[in-house]
């Protein structure tokens, strides 16, 4: 019940020259509607950690969309350890899943939301 994020760091060397890479994959937990889910405790705690990480990506998602003059990402450590994927020379693939029962046509609908936002970021080359 959390986000996994693995880095893996190449290093190409052809004659004398260097060539470094960063390859960050990212597995975001779901949002989860606590009053729904009915969880208690330990397990609610961590679902309002994830929401509220959720949120602040969310945020800078928008912010990165419109064109904002101020980027959110020091509100969550996960914004911070994702900044490197929404500049510069970065390419960003996001693949959404959902779940096609009508009971989860609510958070089917918002993880779609959020790929839309997603999908307005434009990386510029630095």
């Amino acid at each position: 019940r959390s986000h996994c994020l693995v880095t893996i760091f190449l290093v190409e060397r052809s004659g004398g020259r260097v060539s470094k890479k960063q390859c960050l994959f990212v597995d975001l937990a779901g949002s989860e509607r606590i009053k729904k889910s009915k969880v208690e405790g330990e397990r609610a705690s961590q679902a309002m950690a994830i929401n509220g990480s959720l949120t602040a990506l969310g945020k800078v998602i928008r912010a990165l969309s419109t064109g904002a003059s101020h980027v959110p990402y020091r509100d969550s450590t996960l914004t911070m350890l994702l900044r490197s994927s929404f500049g510069g020379r970065a390419y960003t693939s996001v693949v959404i899943n959902i779940a096609c029962g009508p009971e989860h046509v609510d958070e089917s609908c918002c993880s779609l939301e959020f790929g839309k936002r997603l999908a307005g970021v434009r990386n510029k080359a630095v």
